[in-house]
């Protein structure tokens, strides 16, 4: 989000940060901005009325309590409330935020039950997965597929092996979405567990496994540099022969034999 969405996003949160002290149910609040978003996705009409700067924040508020009481719980509709009071650059930032908040809410969830380490790693494991397995892949992109049978299909592959935070989350980004690919929308999720843990992600790739000792000596390293928390996420790639390739959001440190080789090569080709 760029501009005014910015700032909106970060009021936003504040009003759900505040929800979520006042004891409401985080995993129905949660879902019930998820239904929202996708009522949102679904009327062009909806989203301009609650997007446009023109009207006044009380008269959105009536429009969100006619809608949606009964619907869903007052928390929910105080968020969006609080979401559609914001000015916002376009009607998709507003609807993107709901989401956002959505995800927040299955993070903070994980966060209570020390389970947020291991939930990051479920959706990573998960996506690449998917990448890397062409029939499951083309399977959860068919766009002809019902959207039970995906959730069928992911509920058979996950069930007993994952938090419920991951699977939520993982259902609601291969049944829900919203014009993106699955990769971009996992990555999106992740993303905002990282903000929400003020904590920075690092994808390494190496031949062969690290070491525990390997691992926190590079995670200490890594701290130290971005100062700030750092969690690995380890892929074992046995073409990349031997050193350690390290990926920070788009700062890359390609160490990598293989890299080292094809350097070489152009080199002495030159």
């Amino acid at each position: 989000m760029q501009g005014a969405s910015r700032g909106a996003l970060v009021e936003s949160r504040r009003t759900l940060q505040g929800v979520l002290d006042s004891g409401t149910d985080w995993s129905r609040l949660s879902d019930d901005l998820f239904a929202v978003t996708s009522v949102l996705d679904g009327s062009a009409t909806l989203r301009r009325a609650f997007a446009d700067p023109t009207r006044d924040a009380e008269s959105k508020r009536v429009l969100a309590r006619r809608l949606f009481d009964g619907k869903v719980t007052p928390a929910a509709i105080a968020v969006l409330s609080a979401v559609t009071a914001q000015r916002w650059s376009s009607e998709r930032d507003l609807s993107d935020a709901v989401e956002l908040l959505a995800v927040e809410t299955q993070v903070a969830m994980a966060v209570a039950g020390r389970r947020a380490d291991d939930v990051e790693e479920q959706l990573f494991r998960f996506e690449r997965t998917v990448a890397g397995t062409p029939a499951l892949r083309e399977a959860l992109a068919d766009p002809q597929a019902p959207v039970e049978s995906k959730a069928q299909l992911i509920e058979r592959l996950l069930y007993g092996k994952v938090h419920p935070e991951t699977g939520r989350l993982i259902h609601q980004a291969v049944t829900a979405g919203r014009g993106r690919k699955l990769s971009s929308t996992l990555e999106e999720y992740l993303a905002v567990a990282a903000e929400r843990r003020d904590q920075l992600s690092a994808v390494v790739t190496v031949a062969a496994p690290l070491t525990a000792e390997q691992q926190s000596r590079l995670t200490a390293a890594l701290g130290r540099t971005y100062g700030r928390a750092v969690l690995l996420k380890v892929v074992l790639d046995p073409e990349v022969v031997g050193g350690i390739r390290v990926q920070v959001g788009d700062e890359v440190v390609d160490g990598t034999i293989v890299t080292k080789l094809d350097a070489a090569r152009r080199h002495f080709g030159a």
